[in-house]
C-alpha cells in the first residue's frame, strides 16, 4: 500500500514540528511548509495526498491559497486554525476544504479526522474502477467521476471541491432516497454531525449554484424539511 503524504502549511515553527511529531508517529511521510511559495514548490514536485493549512500565513493568507490549491488540484485540504469563527468556517468550506478544525486542536481526534479524509480520498478512483461507471446522466447534465466535474448541457465543465463531488456521487447512487444531514456528513467528511455545524448545508447551496444558472432545470435536489435533502434528477 502506498504511504499517503501529508504537506503542512503552517508557520509557526513549534506548532509545524508538533504536527509532524503526531502524523509521522501514525505513519506518514510529511512535507513541511511556512507559506504559500513553499506550498507550491513542494506540490510541483510531489504527489501530495493531503494538505493541513493554517489560514494566519505570511503573505498569502490560508483562504487565498486554498483557491489557488482548488483551481489547480482536487487534492484534499484540511483547515487547521485559531480562527474559530463562523464565518471563516463557512467561507473556508465555500472554497472547497474538505475540513476545518480550530485550535487547540485534540490530537487524537485531528488523526483520525485525517486518516478518515485520506481513506476516502484514495478510494474514490478505486471505487469508480471496480464500478465500471465513468458518469451520471440526469436532465442534460453529467457528474463525470474521472475528472469529479458537473457537466451542464451546453458541455461547460466545473470541477468540483471534494465535498461537493461526494455529496453529488452519493445523491445519484441514492436516487429519489432522502438522505438526512448526518448521512450525507459521513460521505462527505468521514466524521459525525455536530450542533450547529452548517458544513451539508454550504455544500449544498453550492451545488445548487450550477443548476439555477439554467432556469429551465428543474429542481435537482430538493430539501425535505426537518429530514434532509433528496435528489431529483432523472438518471438515464
Amino acid at each position: 500500500m502506498v504511504t499517503p503524504q501529508i504537506l503542512i502549511v503552517e508557520d509557526e515553527v513549534i506548532t509545524r514540528n508538533t504536527l509532524k511529531s503526531i502524523f509521522e508517529a501514525e505513519g506518514y511521510d510529511i512535507f513541511e511548509a511556512s507559506d504559500g511559495n513553499q506550498m507550491h514548490q513542494i506540490l510541483s514536485n510531489h504527489k501530495i495526498d493531503l494538505v493541513i493549512m493554517d489560514i494566519n500565513l505570511p503573505g498569502k493568507n490560508g483562504l487565498m491559497l486554498a483557491r489557488e490549491l482548488r483551481e489547480n488540484t482536487n487534492t484534499a485540504l484540511m483547515f487547521l486554525t485559531g480562527r474559530n469563527n463562523e464565518v471563516d468556517k463557512i467561507l473556508g468550506l465555500e472554497i472547497g476544504a474538505d475540513d476545518y478544525i480550530t485550535k487547540p486542536f485534540n490530537p487524537r481526534e485531528l488523526t483520525i479526522r485525517a486518516r478518515n479524509l485520506l481513506q476516502r480520498t484514495m478510494q474514490e478512483s478505486t471505487k469508480a474502477t471496480v464500478q465500471n461507471v465513468e458518469e451520471y446522466r440526469f436532465n442534460g447534465w453529467k457528474l463525470n467521476l474521472n475528472s469529479r466535474s458537473l457537466i451542464n448541457p451546453e458541455g461547460d465543465e466545473f470541477k468540483l471541491p471534494r465535498s461537493e463531488f461526494r455529496a453529488m456521487l452519493h445523491f445519484c447512487e441514492n436516487p429519489g432516497k432522502i438522505q438526512t444531514r448526518e448521512e450525507l456528513l459521513k460521505k462527505m467528511t468521514g466524521r459525525d454531525l455536530k450542533p450547529q455545524d452548517r458544513t451539508v448545508d454550504v455544500t449544498i447551496r453550492r451545488i445548487r449554484k450550477h443548476f439555477e444558472e439554467h432556469p429551465e432545470t428543474p429542481e435537482i435536489i430538493t430539501t425535505i424539511h426537518g429530514e434532509g435533502y433528496r435528489f431529483c434528477g432523472n438518471l438515464e
